[in-house]
């Protein structure tokens, strides 16, 4: 293993940029800074591409050290101090191991439905909803150019490894969404049919909106449905990322 003993290394100066979204798109790379989501993509055959650990960490994490050296050989080991740690992590307390990933190019399946998320720009609401996508067999995932980076660290974090196992497309300025020809529901706190008043079709796309703004307008119109969460008058609506958890519950147990 590798020793780095300057945060001038030019790897570290990678892992400092990563932390912006244009040089994540500029190297096509990401990191990861949580050993529990490091390990699970390793056991769904998901490698990084380099590991940068302390001496720190290693001692505390023998036997899960161990697992990564024996199953990421396809990836380059760096030992580095806790002052480097501290110069490139997006922690506020860094976890002394940090992993770097390609941004892989995804593909929708055709044959599954969507969730179409229009201006989720909170990092940890889009990270949860990515997560309970997986959980609930919502495979495939549209975000729109007003929705928060997708590797943002927050969004990494909240979102655990289904960030590595859902379909990700980006959707610039609505394009696939107006050119779609699944029915589209679009959900609403105000207004709308109730989750079992209508029979859902096989595949859908489900819209998300903001919790500020809700779903745009123009969205709103093309609907085939509207849909709501039947709740308490005591209060006017959910956390977006709680109603896309009920939703998908609802919908994905709808079609058993």
């Amino acid at each position: 293993m590798e020793e780095i003993i300057s945060n001038q290394n030019n790897k570290i100066k990678l892992l400092k940029k990563l932390a912006l979204k244009k040089y994540r798109q500029e190297n096509g790379k990401f990191v990861v800074e949580n050993l529990a989501t490091i390990c699970d993509a390793l056991k769904d055959g998901i490698c990084f591409e380099s590991l940068f650990v302390t001496s720190e960490f290693v001692r505390k994490n023998k036997e899960q050290f161990e697992h990564l050296e024996r199953s990421g050989r396809d990836g380059q080991f760096f030992l580095i101090d806790e002052k480097i740690n501290r110069y490139f992590s997006q922690l506020d307390n860094p976890a002394g191991i940090a992993a770097v990933y390609p941004i892989e190019l995804a593909v929708l399946d055709k044959d599954c439905s969507v969730i179409y998320l229009n201006g989720v720009s909170d990092p940890g609401n889009l990270g949860t909803i990515l997560r309970a996508a997986l959980a609930f067999g919502f495979e495939n995932i549209m975000v729109d150019e007003d929705c928060a980076d997708l590797y943002n660290a927050k969004v990494v974090s909240a979102a655990k490894n289904a960030i590595f196992k859902l379909n990700i497309i980006a959707d610039k300025a609505g394009e696939w969404l107006k050119k779609t020809k699944l029915p589209i529901y679009a959900t609403s706190s105000h207004d709308g049919v109730g989750l079992n008043e209508f029979a859902a079709a096989e595949n859908f796309a489900l819209v998300l909106g903001s919790e500020g703004q809700g779903v745009a307008d123009w969205i709103m119109k093309k609907a085939s449905v509207k849909i709501k969460i039947a709740m308490s008058d005591k209060i006017e609506s959910l956390n977006v990322a709680v109603a896309a958890g009920v939703l998908m519950y609802e919908l994905y147990y709808a079609k058993e």
